[in-house]
């Protein structure tokens, strides 16, 4: 830890176009002020919407601090609470993931309504108006069968974001699919890695064999825009033309993106022998080389959208030094494992790629947590997405400093 901390100045300090300097990785306060400042300011991707398809089904999420119930009510509409009594605070879903008709406090038994009401309180004074303690609602959106959340007390803008997704998520059917498997790892490394290592391939090669198959290695087919492969233009052409929204997409202050990708050759999906996954496929593409939807949406989550299946990917910190990264597999709900896909052939490429992503970071931040660091360049060829990536975290980071009343406003 830093005798002297400024995160301003460290801020103001920083080389462009390099690596961030130490104690962004390592320093439990530059952590705390990542929490405050933009996970619990910034709207979170928490769950598919597919995963809790019915009346009481509901997960909690834990980011920071906060801890979350996300629920469908009776009426069909996925709801968020802060997962705390309002008797004496106690936690009121204990599970990760779970099903009931009403929340039931386990500490005293006050009973909430699934849309955040109070039902009942036993034996409280006459003038309790069980009106004035009702669950205390999160900021909660459903896009296209992705949940997010904002634990903020004012959320910010929400709308570009949300029309996009409707646009690029249109062929895309992750209303009526199922969560075929999911997997939860604990990285060794500082949020901001686990985010770089995610927004290049230039380390793809002598790492990632079995993603090699059919993951393009050529930043020029999924990086920041700037310069666009000929193979590209044309996969996007073709897609476009099918009604598949493809086309690159920045969002302002280049918080999220959206780009189709070929995969390599005549690859149809993230297998070993490049063929579709699941022959009852999620989506409406009429041809099965469509390649994948990138979606990444800062600070919380990537995703791919293939022509067969999706993956969602979910980046939670947990301290200075360990990051959670869930990954979940959607396919059609009516596909049946066995018939219409095998798991391991589903899943078996990430699985090995998230594990071998998890030992690059943690030896990333081996070498950080070492005094003899110092921040070294990116290649702008290779690494232009880790570039856009620490500009858009110093940028977003920045204007709280300067501006406290941006931390509401974005």
């Amino acid at each position: 830890m830093t005798q002297d901390f400024d995160a301003p100045s460290l801020l103001a300090e920083r080389e462009p176009n390099h690596s961030l300097p130490r104690p962004f990785y390592t320093d439990p306060r530059m952590f705390e002020l990542d929490l405050e400042r933009i996970f619990y300011r910034d709207w979170l991707f928490a769950v598919p919407a597919c995963e809790i398809p019915k009346a009481g089904n509901y997960i909690t999420y834990k980011v920071g601090l906060y801890s979350v119930i996300i629920v469908r009510g009776t009426d069909g509409v996925i709801r968020a609470f802060h997962n705390s009594c309002r008797h004496r605070g106690s936690t009121l879903c204990r599970n990760q993931k779970g099903s009931a008709p009403k929340i039931v406090c386990p500490y005293h038994q006050w009973t909430y309504d699934l849309d955040g009401r109070l039902l009942w309180a036993r034996e409280m004074d006459a003038d309790f108006d069980p009106s004035k303690h009702g669950l205390n609602p999160v900021h909660c959106r459903e896009l296209n069968g992705l949940v997010y959340i904002c634990v903020a007390d004012e959320a910010p803008s929400f709308e570009e974001f949300a029309a996009q997704v409707a646009r690029y998520l249109a062929p895309h059917d992750l209303t009526n699919s199922k969560v075929a498997f999911e997997s939860t790892i604990i990285e060794n490394g500082n949020w901001k890695l686990v985010w770089e290592n995610n927004r290049e391939c230039y380390h793809c090669a002598g790492n990632h064999p079995s993603l090699c198959r059919t993951f393009p290695e050529d930043p020029k087919l999924f990086g920041t825009g700037k310069e666009h492969s000929p193979v590209l233009d044309a996969h996007i052409a073709r897609c476009e033309e099918a009604g598949a929204p493809s086309k690159f997409l920045l969002g302002e202050n280049g918080r999220w993106r959206f780009v189709r990708m070929p995969l390599l050759g005549s690859s149809e999906s993230y297998t070993m022998d490049g063929k579709v996954a699941v022959t009852k496929p999620n989506s409406s593409i009429p041809f099965r080389d469509a390649g994948a939807l990138l979606l990444y949406n800062y600070p919380s989550t990537w995703n791919h959208f293939l022509s067969d299946h999706a993956i969602l990917f979910r980046v939670t910190p947990i301290s200075a030094t360990e990051t959670e990264v869930c990954t979940k597999w959607l396919v059609h709900k009516d596909a049946r494992e066995g018939v219409d896909y095998d798991l391991k052939r589903l899943t078996e490429v990430w699985v090995t790629t998230n594990d071998e992503d998890r030992v690059v970071v943690e030896n990333n931040q081996q070498g950080i947590l070492s005094p003899g660091y110092r921040p070294g360049p990116y290649s702008s060829a290779q690494e232009g997405g880790v570039i856009q990536f620490v500009e858009w975290y110093a940028a977003r980071l920045g204007r709280t400093f300067a501006d406290p009343a941006a931390l509401a406003a974005e």
